[in-house]
């Protein structure tokens, strides 16, 4: 008999479409970790399958080209939430916080955005501009961030998220990833074991430090996507799901000129999980 697929808040099946997470870097194609995460099996054991993609581009990624290419992803894999590891706004003026974003104190980001064309601390300030012109750049190709977190029946087709993996994977009770400079192997191994010991993930290839970010970060879109587009925020309720989602922050506005604020997004496992036999190897 074929798997049963998930009830939407109709009563009707329908198929959970993929998410595309991104870890961002503005030096190296192959800095970036790009990973397609989606859900598949029966109802009461999804299980969460991520492919890997991956750039080896000569240069630089110019932000106009990866906007071009994460979109063309999205589309030819109907993948209707994009999460971006990286500040999508500046601070609003009136949002109570000296110098950051509500959704960056809350996370303690390590980067914050201040008033426009403010960044602490400023070695940030490149990395920091690259993002903002990237969510820019897809805003112009027809994506909108997230600017909601209850009326899941208005939410847009094609949706930013904003994504945070030092805070996901302290979300999900796993030690952070070290820095990627003092990343060894075996910090990796220990990583990608506790991740599929608490939930059912598996990888299309073992995956390095830039695409474990990008997966972690990436698992809350699972969540916001089964609601994406769906008659009602009703829809999470008929789901075995083993992930959601918290969401931190303000809404996005344009103020003075430009963006401010937005919600930056991290995964909460939907129960807890027992450690599951054969998840505790580093895939081959």
């Amino acid at each position: 008999m074929p798997s049963a697929l998930p009830l939407d808040s109709r009563g009707r099946r329908f198929t959970p479409m993929p998410v595309l997470s991104v870890d961002l870097a503005c030096r190296s194609w192959s800095d970036l970790g790009v990973v397609l995460l989606e859900q598949k099996g029966p109802e009461n054991n999804l299980q969460i399958a991520c492919e890997i993609i991956r750039w080896n581009d000569p240069f630089p990624p110019p932000v106009v080209e990866l906007a071009l290419r994460l979109n063309t992803i999205c589309l030819e894999r109907n993948a209707g939430v994009l999460m971006l590891d990286g500040p999508q706004a500046w601070k609003s003026e009136d949002n109570g916080q000296e110098f950051c974003r509500v959704s960056e104190r809350e996370l303690n980001t390590s980067a914050k955005t201040g008033l426009p064309g403010n960044v602490l601390p400023g070695s940030y300030e490149r990395f920091v501009g690259y993002c903002l012109a990237l969510y820019d750049a897809l805003g112009r190709l027809g994506w909108e961030r997230l600017a909601t977190r209850e009326q899941a029946e208005a939410m847009p087709r094609k949706i930013l998220v904003e994504s945070y993996p030092n805070a996901a994977w302290k979300s999900l009770g796993i030690p952070p990833l070290p820095a990627k400079r003092r990343c060894r192997v075996s910090d990796l191994a220990e990583a990608y074991a506790a991740l599929t010991a608490l939930l059912p993930i598996t990888t299309s290839q073992p995956p390095n430090h830039d695409q474990m970010q990008a997966i972690v970060g990436g698992l809350p879109g699972l969540a916001i996507e089964l609601t994406a587009g769906q008659p009602g925020s009703a829809v999470a309720s008929h789901l075995a799901s083993p992930v959601q989602s918290r969401i931190v922050g303000q809404p996005p506005r344009w103020e003075g000129g430009y963006w401010r604020e937005g919600y930056i997004a991290v995964p909460v496992p939907s129960e807890p999980q027992a450690s599951r036999q054969g998840k505790d190897d580093w895939p081959n």
